[in-house]
Order: structure tokens, then C-alpha cells, then sequence
């Protein structure tokens, strides 16, 4: 047993609440491929969905409400949240109070004093709580932190950052629902990844402009958004997510100093969830093909082959949960903590109220 009362030789006890797109998609995969850790449970209350966890998880549990969790939280080891936004906050507060570790998908919460106030219970309880942002293991971003931190591109002056897709039909749900309690739109979805590795990279925000739009008929939330980041440290990031691009731009575009960095395409781990593949032991997880690398010049252009090809680091999302684990054994800092969330969301809110009012926002450290 270790300080926290967890067998260390037995599995984590994971109760997973959700089982939609991130449920079914992200956590159940990346839990059920992780060494040390168990998915006992899974809480949906749609039928079909019932079925499915039983299907893809032989063996796994399934109830229709998380009240099932806490009346039995001496079961349980871990708790996932990966339910609609808004209940993000009560979900973990229950967690929490139930005496659970927790782990919540983005956004943690929809705003930074929420986010704050669930840190605050979380230290108070002595457990770990922690936020999804499996986008810091992407492999395109991986590749870029290696390379800033070779100094290959020099002092790094502006980050360019685009999350874009092409669907002009809205699919209606609470993630394209305008009522602000659902905390739908792309700035509170992709925005939650895009602004994680602008302020991963280069630290603190100090100013924040931004504009968003709603550009598909019928549609209620954003869903054409862009923001401006100026850091403590002078650079500058811009960050573009979108429903409606019809031709895509790089995934990263960044210049330094010394050479810049351009690198088209997604990373590849999502698509391979989505079709059903798991991680793998024999290390080709996350791999992409050389056509998809990125490349370094200065003065060449990309487009017409100029630059040196980059070989991309594969992706690893497995690293999150494999993170997670060490952290509820040890009782150590998880991989993503509800402070760095909470520092997201104050360039997110800063970002709405600039959209809103038209105006630069100073953002508070």
C-alpha cells in the first residue's frame, strides 16, 4: 500500500462517466491500453450507448447514473469525466467529495474561478485532479517543443496555430448549442487545445484580442473564431479554429528568429481511435509517413518543397494516462493540472469579452 491507501500491485479502478465521442473515442481506449490501470465502470443513460460500452469493454459495468459511482466509491479508484461541458464542474465536485481522484476533459470548466475552486477542493481533499489536453502529446507539437528547445529556429517571434475544418452542415447538439450554460462553440472546444499549447510553449498571456463568428445558417455557436495572444515574453500567437475552412492552412506555421517551422495535417492518433485501432507495444503508435512531415528553412517556401523535411516524433497519447497512474499511486502532480486549465480559460474568457465588445483584453497574472 502507499501513502494515498492504492494496492500498488492491483490495477487503478477507473469509473468513467460518459460514453459519447470523448468517452467512447478517447478515455476507454487510452484507459484500457494503459499498464496499471482498469475500466470498471462505465455511466451512460442511453441505452444504445449501454450496449456499446458492453460491447467494446466485455466485462465492464455499466450504470445510468454517477450517483452509482459515489455509493460505491470504496470500489473505485479513479473517476473520469467525459460528459457535455456543463456538467463538467458537478461531476467532479462529487468526485472530489466522494474522496475520488478525478480527471476532466476540456474544458475543465467554464470559467477560471470555477476551475480555481475545484483545484482548491481537490487540494484540500489530498487527491488528484487533472484535465485532458491530450493535444500536448500531438505529434506535430512534440516535434515543435523539440526543436524550440534545440534553439534551430532561433528566438521564436510568432506562433501560428490552426485547428480548421471544412463542415458548412451544423449536427446540431449541445456542442453547437448557443445557450452559454451548454458552453458549446469552437472557442470553448478547439480554443481549449489551440490557447493549452500557445501558453505551454511560451508562457503566461498578458494582452488577448480576438473575433468569432457564427457563418453557417441555422448555426447558434461560434464556429469561425480567432485569437490573438501576446505573451508576457513578447511573443505572439494566433490561433485559428474553425468549422469553415475551405482550404485548410498549416497546422503550425512558426518563425523564429533564426528559420521557421511549417507543418500541414493532423496528428494521426485521433483517426486511428476513431477507426478502432489501439496503441500498440511495438512502438509504431503515432507514427506518420515522411510525406506528412513538417519543415525548417528560411527564406524557402514549404509549399514548393523548400526547407529541410522534419521527421515528426510519433504522437503519445498513451503518455497522459500513463502519467495519471503514476500520479494517484505516488500522490505526485498529474501530467495537466487544474491551474494550467484555469490559466486557459482566463485567455478564454479574455477572448469572448474582446469578440463581444471589440477590444483588447489585459489579462490579469
Amino acid at each position: 500500500m502507499t501513502g494515498t491507501g492504492i494496492d500498488t500491485r492491483a490495477p487503478l479502478r477507473v469509473g468513467l462517466v460518459g460514453y459519447g465521442l470523448a468517452g467512447s473515442v478517447f478515455h476507454a481506449p487510452l484507459i484500457t491500453s494503459t499498464e496499471g490501470l482498469a475500466l470498471d465502470t462505465v455511466v451512460t443513460s442511453n441505452p444504445e450507448r449501454q450496449e456499446q460500452a458492453r460491447t467494446e469493454h466485455p466485462g465492464v459495468r455499466v450504470a445510468a447514473s454517477a450517483d452509482e459511482l459515489w455509493a460505491r466509491a470504496e470500489e473505485l479508484d479513479l473517476i473520469v469525466v467525459a460528459s457535455p461541458n456543463n456538467t463538467h464542474v458537478p461531476l467532479a465536485t462529487a468526485a472530489l467529495q466522494a474522496g475520488l481522484p478525478v480527471v476532466v476533459d476540456k474544458p475543465v470548466a467554464g470559467t477560471a474561478a470555477e476551475a480555481r475552486d475545484l483545484a482548491a477542493l481537490a487540494e484540500k481533499r489530498g487527491l488528484v485532479l487533472s484535465v485532458f489536453q491530450n493535444r500536448r502529446w500531438d505529434n506535430d507539437f512534440l516535434t515543435l517543443q523539440q526543436l524550440i528547445a534545440s534553439g534551430e529556429l532561433g528566438d521564436v517571434q510568432r506562433f501560428e496555430s490552426r485547428f480548421e475544418r471544412w463542415r458548412p452542415q451544423i449536427k446540431g447538439g449541445w456542442r453547437e448549442s448557443g445557450d452559454p450554460a451548454q458552453i458549446g462553440g469552437l472557442l470553448y472546444d478547439l480554443g481549449s487545445h489551440v490557447v493549452d499549447q500557445a501558453l505551454v510553449l511560451f508562457g503566461p498571456a498578458a494582452r488577448v484580442y480576438a473575433e468569432s463568428d457564427v457563418r453557417r445558417p441555422g448555426a447558434e455557436a461560434d464556429d469561425d473564431t480567432f485569437i490573438a495572444i501576446t505573451h508576457a515574453n513578447g511573443v505572439r500567437s494566433h490561433l485559428y479554429v474553425s468549422a469553415t475552412t475551405a482550404q485548410l492552412g498549416p497546422r503550425f506555421r512558426v518563425l523564429g528568429s533564426r528559420a521557421g517551422y511549417v507543418k500541414y495535417g493532423l496528428d494521426p492518433q485521433e483517426g486511428a481511435l476513431r477507426e478502432g485501432k489501439r496503441p500498440t507495444a511495438d512502438g509504431s503508435w503515432g507514427e506518420e509517413p515522411e510525406s506528412a512531415w513538417g519543415r525548417v528553412g528560411a527564406g524557402e517556401s514549404p509549399a514548393t518543397g523548400g526547407g529541410s523535411p522534419v521527421p515528426t516524433l510519433p504522437g503519445d497519447y498513451p503518455a497522459y494516462y500513463a502519467a495519471v497512474a503514476t500520479a494517484v499511486r505516488a500522490g505526485t502532480a498529474p501530467p495537466v493540472t487544474a491551474a494550467q486549465a484555469a490559466d486557459a480559460l482566463d485567455v478564454l474568457e479574455a477572448a469572448r469579452r474582446s469578440a463581444r465588445e471589440g477590444v483588447t483584453v489585459e489579462v490579469a497574472r
